[in-house]
């Protein structure tokens, strides 16, 4: 939840240091080295602190000149107060700040020559040789601050290529699926366009023959007709051998059963069942005549969606919702899928499936995770369609 709130407002994420570097040099001032005890904070070094935080409020749009006035701030009071024994803390923040938002090169170049005026500024006014004691742990600070911003700055830019090379996938992957179902129906539309055209046109051309040839030449006129009927028939025999190019190698002879509608759920949920997940059905609303057309598109609809869930997703029971309205049918299928549980591979062409259904009778399909878990379809589907739609 802090995360969270943090990341939303980015200028209570900059107060966030100054404020608990004010409330630790208050803390730390209350302490007597000399050991005489706890005595009230002293207001001197709780103010350098504060002067030096000040800045911090604007660190992550300004970084460098926030650096330069914690950085001076802190080399005033290392050289005004020689016995003060903080650490700069502030110039520390504002190191780690400026390399997390600025290039390598410039954030090692300013931590590195940041590191050394510390270091000799608390060498000068201690009297301490500058690379050893005090004085050295200081320029280690320096040097670590800017150490885990420039790590900092390269995960999040690493995290950042990785969801983008995770974004591009996604969209590649879906317009690989979108440009095979195109390139599918351009295959199959242009199949079945040189049948019906070659057929059509030489059933239209006997038939004119027959046409004239039926007062003054009957005989003719019989024998043109008995060629209309082997064209036909010819017709018929390659558009099903098209038309069987899209039956998949598995379909059994049931796959040429009648077209199932809404009453043959029943047969499609015991089957469900009986793979072991548990599916209810429910009607709401008047049912009302449903054109065949929206029986079918509904029935393909419940059954992509119940076969998602039982192929793909981690669930117990699922329950199906048809909501008779006075013009639309709303079918809605969900699960208990567990948010954690890892899905199965699939290839997202029932999604698109089911949308393309839908949107060829005037319908539409939602579909996405519940915010509890689960999943979950919702498709609208008109009672009676269209001549156009029809």
């Amino acid at each position: 939840m802090t995360r969270g709130l943090l990341a939303r407002h980015e200028r209570l994420r900059d107060v966030l240091p100054a404020v608990v570097l004010v409330l630790v040099a208050a803390v730390a001032s209350a302490g007597d080295a000399g050991g005489s005890g706890w005595h009230a904070p002293r207001v001197g070094a709780a103010a350098w602190t504060a002067l030096a935080g000040a800045p911090l409020v604007v660190r992550s749009r300004w970084p460098l000149p926030v650096l330069l006035a914690s950085l001076a701030v802190d080399l005033a009071h290392m050289a005004v107060v020689p016995t003060a024994s903080l650490t700069p803390a502030a110039s520390l923040v504002a190191l780690y700040t400026l390399a997390t938002r600025s290039g390598r090169r410039t954030a090692w170049a300013v931590g590195l020559t940041a590191s050394a005026l510390i270091t000799a500024v608390y060498a000068i006014a201690n009297s301490e040789p500058p690379f050893a004691g005090l004085s050295l742990l200081r320029f280690d600070l320096a040097i670590a601050a800017t150490a885990l911003g420039d790590a900092v700055r390269t995960r999040r830019r690493h995290l950042a290529e990785v969801e983008a090379r995770a974004v591009r996938a996604e969209r590649t992957r879906e317009e690989e699926a979108r440009r095979r179902v195109t390139e599918e129906r351009v295959r199959i539309a242009r199949e079945l366009h040189d049948v019906v055209a070659h057929h059509i046109t030489l059933v239209n051309a006997q038939a004119g023959v027959a046409h004239h040839l039926m007062r003054d030449d009957p005989d003719r006129a019989y024998e043109a007709l008995a060629h209309i009927k082997e064209t036909s028939r010819a017709a018929l025999d390659e558009l099903r051998a098209t038309v069987g190019l899209l039956r998949q190698p598995d379909d059994g002879p049931d796959s040429r059963a009648p077209i199932p509608r809404l009453a043959d759920l029943d047969v499609l949920v015991g089957g469900v069942r009986a793979g072991g997940l548990s599916v209810q059905v429910v009607p709401t609303g008047t049912p009302r005549p449903v054109a065949a057309t929206t029986e079918l598109t509904a029935y393909r609809i419940v059954q992509e969606a119940l076969t998602n869930t039982h192929k793909h997703a981690a669930a117990t029971k699922a329950e199906v919702t048809l909501d008779y309205g006075p013009d639309r049918l709303r079918i809605t299928v969900t699960d208990d899928g567990r948010p954690g549980s890892a899905p199965g591979p699939g290839t997202g062409h029932g999604l698109i499936g089911m949308h393309e259904r839908a949107t060829a009778i005037g319908g539409t399909v939602t579909a996405g995770p519940l915010p509890g878990g689960g999943f979950q379809v919702v498709a609208e589907l008109p009672l009676a369609l269209a001549p156009t739609s029809a």
